[in-house]
């Protein structure tokens, strides 16, 4: 939304602010300005001259010198112009001046051009005549402007006076960022109204007079809304013997200054009261109008309608339309047919302005790929009791401006009127939710400057209709808030009972994951739950894999954003990806998050929102087995104490066949980890070995136990004995281990491998392997014999599986 300065001081006379101190205010009582542009702020010592004589130039085909009266004396100037003749009343920019640049420059430049006394082509020049590029607006803003050449001002100017002024130029246009809750604020006025109620001003609403004389409206036009949801008002008034012309300036300037180019008289009203009154208005030519009658109801599925930008739309039964007897004529709130549109011929113009439903305005305005500034308003939801003001604004207008004869009456129809509401006064309530000591009175005050009037005998305030935010005393609240001042308001202590809270199970288990994995030196990660489908062509997933079962976008930002991810792998590579290619040597990535397994397509249901803890890792100081250790770490902190088992034959396609492995807990398989395909790591242009790990923690939430048992230091003392062993390579780690354990007896203790190696002194197909064995009795110190049975017993059984003993 934007306004001007001049504009606003239309309503409210008295307001005597700079544009710097008019941001500031209106911020601060909640208006927010984003920002403002002073129109006037590359132009200085601009006035209107009068050409007296031309003369050509004695050494310049193409220049004259021309005599020119500026009211406190003539000075000469040469030019190019060719549109200039004698007694043509022109902006001249004097010595010392500033242009905003134009034709100067070829564009326009910060803190303009200033202007100097030079020669051209020997002859001297004091000054510059002005085009209106050169005064900083275009020609779509002054349409009477020439194509190339300087602005000639109307003859009744008076010489030497500011031609800034003139102009209109002597201004400051504000944007605003407006929420969608406050549509009073999408009108001039109700921002001047706002402006009023900040730096407590009066306001004046337009005193809009009676018109309409001739004849009844009602012989004219008959209206019937057969959606009355859809559209709960609509009016409508006719004017006849229409005169098309182009508007006076002042309303031209009005339109120009906030990027509206002006046309004619005729649109420039409907324009003009769409942005004073926030109320979009529509003009059809009654003589297209079939049957002298207005239909409001909803299209048939498959139809189609010529809009007036020529386009063929698609509609269907959901899409409101304006019809006449026979035909329609307009998509209600969007934009009119080309079957009754405003041509120079026309001679009676009906006025329409309406009331729609604003979501469906919205959704309609999506479906048929069309949206306009009225569009834009009425999707907000519009103020049905300032239909009619608007029309009338605009009768009033025509009349003013000469454009036609109004007919008398308004036809108007509006089954439930909507009333202002009250909202019980609690001044008590109000200074607690605030925190302020502030009377009953003074809170009064304030609520009145923006219309909100109270209501002695039944202590309330009463609501008017276009303040459709305020529906209750915490919005009451907020108003007297803004027009104290929330700079104002103390600090003061949150009130309330103590109340006891600690985090869900699932909670307390992402943080204790989230610290451990930090404190093995993995950072956070944040990815798109939004992917491509090409994910999974780069991760080498088939095409029969249920991960290419997705839950797609229904309007997505564009195919890279089009379906949910069913896995996070993607996102991790990408980052590492990003990563490597920046040149940042050893990386530890790691990524909580859900992904979205639809549990059938189509979709009847939501999907499962499943958690994933991704680990993703590149760099010299890592590799499978530290990938592995941060998992068990995890493990061992959620107090997961039973034995992890890997399994290697995986089957996982973006990881390397012979390095990756399923985590097995408890029987159960709850994630996977290993290093990334080399093709993998091609496609995702990272050049060094990568690792990843994936634990569902979905599962692992029901394997976890917070239950810490202490066990007292040993009084007796341990007993250690070391093993070799030449094992065939295919046999794992993890089953001898797994022997071990369950050999060992309960005077085992631990156990941890502290030797590995394969080379020229091991024979072919096989690999050295070096144990270290505690054992330790709670009741007594153990003696040689149980130790011997024990390892017997180890021994044997790792023999009967081709395990060598080195002696």
């Amino acid at each position: 939304m934007n306004t001007s300065l001049s504009w606003i001081k239309a309503y409210v006379p008295d307001l005597d602010v700079t544009p710097k101190e008019y941001m500031d205010g209106m911020t601060l009582s909640g208006t927010k300005v984003e920002g403002y542009e002073e129109l006037d702020k590359d132009l200085e010592k601009i006035v209107v001259g009068q050409i007296k004589t031309i003369d050509k130039h004695p050494d310049a085909d193409k220049l004259v010198i021309c005599q020119v009266d500026i009211g406190s004396e003539t000075i000469q100037i040469v030019t190019g112009a060719t549109n200039v003749f004698e007694g043509a009343k022109i902006p001249v920019v004097l010595v010392g001046g500033r242009v905003a640049g134009g034709h100067t420059e070829g564009s326009k430049v910060a803190g303009g051009i200033k202007i100097k006394k030079g020669k051209l082509r020997g002859v001297e020049s004091f000054g510059m005549m002005c085009s209106i590029e050169e005064l900083g607006s275009t020609r779509e803003m002054y349409p009477d402007a020439p194509e190339d050449g300087i602005y000639i001002l109307p003859e009744d100017t008076e010489v030497g006076a500011d031609a800034i002024e003139i102009l209109g130029l002597h201004d400051s246009v504000f944007e605003y960022e407006v929420t969608s809750n406050r549509v009073d604020c999408y009108s001039v006025i109700g921002i001047a109204r706002e402006a009023a109620a900040t730096f407590e001003k009066e306001f004046h609403l337009p005193d809009v007079k009676a018109t309409g004389e001739a004849d009844d409206v009602n012989n004219y036009i008959k209206v019937t809304v057969k959606d009355e949801e859809l559209c709960p008002r609509y009016a409508a008034r006719v004017i006849k013997d229409i005169k098309i012309a182009p508007s006076p300036k002042w309303l031209q300037r009005r339109l120009a200054s906030i990027g509206i180019r002006p046309i004619n008289n005729l649109v420039d009203i409907t324009n003009y009261v769409m942005e004073e009154y926030g109320q979009p208005m529509h003009a059809y030519d009654l003589s297209t109008i079939d049957g002298g009658e207005i239909i409001v109801k909803t299209a048939n599925k498959g139809d189609k309608f010529v809009t007036l930008d020529g386009q063929k739309r698609n509609l269907d039964e959901t899409v409101l339309m304006i019809n006449d007897a026979t035909k329609p004529i307009g998509i209600a709130g969007i934009m009119g047919g080309e079957n009754s549109m405003i041509t120079d011929d026309v001679k009676t113009v009906l006025f329409e302005a309406a009331t729609f439903n604003g979501v469906n305005i919205r959704k309609s305005s999506k479906k048929i790929g069309l949206r306009t500034d009225a569009s834009g308003k009425f999707e907000k939801g519009l103020d049905p009791n300032n239909a009619i003001l608007a029309i009338d604004r605009a009768c009033e207008l025509v009349e003013e401006l000469g454009a036609g004869t109004v007919i008398r009456g308004v036809v108007d129809v509006y089954p439930n009127p909507v009333s202002e509401i009250q909202i019980p006064f609690d001044e008590n309530r109000i200074n607690h939710l605030l925190g302020t000591s502030l009377s009953k009175e003074e809170m009064i005050g304030y609520l009145k400057r923006v219309e909100l009037e109270y209501d002695s005998k039944y202590n309330t305030i009463d609501v008017p209709t276009f303040r459709q935010d305020v529906l209750r005393l915490e919005d009451i609240a907020e108003e007297v808030a803004r027009f104290f001042g929330y700079d104002k308001i103390p600090t003061t202590l949150p009130v309330g009972e103590a109340t006891f809270g600690k985090l869900s199970f699932s909670l307390r288990v992402e943080d204790t994951a989230r610290d451990i994995v930090e404190f093995c030196g993995f950072s956070q990660s944040m990815t798109y739950s939004f992917e491509s489908p090409k994910a999974f062509d780069k991760l080498l997933i088939s095409k029969d894999s249920s991960l290419r079962q997705v839950v797609e976008i229904r309007n997505p930002l564009g195919e890279d954003y089009s379906i949910m991810r069913t896995q996070s792998i993607n996102g991790m590579l990408s980052s590492l990806s990003t990563n490597y290619n920046r040149r940042n040597k050893d990386v530890r990535l790691y990524e909580l998050a859900n992904v979205y397994i639809p549990k059938a397509l189509p979709l009847s249901e939501l999907p499962d929102e499943r958690m994933q803890l991704t680990l993703g890792m590149y760099g010299d100081k890592g590799d499978f087995f530290t990938m592995k250790g941060a998992i068990e770490e995890v493990f061992d902190a959620l107090g997961m104490k039973l034995k992890t088992t890997y399994d290697p034959e995986a089957g996982i396609p973006y990881l390397h066949p012979g390095r990756q492995a399923n985590i097995i807990y408890d029987g159960e398989v709850v994630g996977y980890l290993g290093e990334v395909h080399p093709e993998v790591l091609d496609n995702y242009d990272i050049g060094t070995k990568a690792y990843l790990a994936v634990l569902d923690m979905n599962k692992i939430e029901g394997l976890v136990s917070f239950d810490t048992k202490y066990v007292g230091v040993p009084k007796y003392p341990a007993t250690t004995r070391d093993i070799s062993m030449v094992v065939p390579k295919d046999i794992l780690v993890g089953q001898i281990e797994e022997v071990i354990e369950k050999k060992g007896g309960h005077h085992l203790e631990a156990f941890h491998l502290f030797d590995i190696y394969e080379g020229n002194q091991i024979k072919e197909g096989f690999k050295s392997i070096a144990y270290s064995l505690t054992f330790r009795a709670k009741d007594r110190t153990l003696e040689e014999g149980d130790i011997n049975a024990a390892m017997e017993k180890i021994l044997n059984a790792l023999e009967n599986m081709g395990i060598e003993l080195r002696k």
